[in-house]
């Protein structure tokens, strides 16, 4: 079974006012100080999406579920308030790495932290994450601990 980790250990830099937390050794701050309320949920599984939104409610956060990247666009486009995306890679249509390009793109997302949640494992694929702005990497199948411990990371 694949260790589900963040793809490099949290870098803390610690400023006056917050603690930020960077991941996947960019320069995209994964926290804005306070508590995280709301996650972006983007799976094609609805297995997927079911499990994991129930372990991330009964943790307290308010889930939005979409079953791909357009929908899920969809919704920041219109102005959906999220604090964390946590995305699958591969998926119909749009995948993950295109949908964090886009989302990006977006002037009240440029530093949110994004989760990959994904079966890839390969170094080049996280690399490309990377690259389009993944703020960490997770391995399926995750544990509900795996899954808590990674977010209480980007969002120290």
């Amino acid at each position: 079974r694949a260790i589900s980790t963040p793809y490099f250990p949290p870098i803390p830099a610690v400023s006056t006012d917050t603690q930020t937390r960077f991941l996947l050794g960019s320069l995209i701050p994964v926290s804005r100080g306070g508590a995280l309320s709301s996650i972006m949920l983007v799976d094609d599984s609805a297995t997927i999406l079911l499990s994991v939104s129930s372990i991330l409610s009964k943790a307290g956060y308010t889930v939005e579920k979409s079953a791909n990247a357009e929908l899920a666009l969809n919704k920041f486009n219109a102005g959906i308030k999220a604090d964390l995306l946590i995305t699958d890679l591969n998926m119909p249509g749009m995948n993950g790495i295109e949908l964090i390009c886009e989302v990006r793109k977006l002037s009240g997302y440029k530093f949110m932290p994004i989760l990959f949640l994904t079966t890839e494992s390969q170094q080049s694929r996280k690399v490309e994450a990377k690259a389009a702005g993944a703020s960490g990497w997770i391995v399926k199948p995750a544990t509900a601990d795996d899954l808590l411990n990674t977010i209480k990371l980007v969002i120290k």
